[in-house]
């Protein structure tokens, strides 16, 4: 056994001690969970502006519906009375 034997030995203890060190499996789990927390923040970020779309979109919906009725001739109707709401209309005697 030579000197560049145990040099390459060495080589390969060493990568394979850096690929399973506590160190190494510590930094790729890290890096996984780091993954995991941006693509939560990203979706979070989209929902919250779509959120904040659809409220802006209700705070201008400002649909009101009217009803109106339009009676005619009233005095000609015998005992008609009209009660729509809190106004009353009545045949004048």
């Amino acid at each position: 056994m030579g000197l560049k034997e145990d040099v390459e030995k060495i080589k390969k203890k060493a990568s394979i001690l850096e690929k399973e060190s506590l160190a190494m499996e510590l930094l790729t789990e890290v890096n996984k969970i780091n993954k995991r927390t941006f693509i939560m923040w990203i979706i979070t970020f989209i929902f919250m502006v779509l959120l904040i779309g659809y409220i802006i979109y209700l705070k201008n919906d400002n649909v009101i519906t009217t009803s109106e009725i339009s009676v005619e001739d009233v005095e000609k109707i015998d005992s008609s009375t009209i009660k729509i709401g809190d106004d009353i209309w009545e045949k004048s005697q």
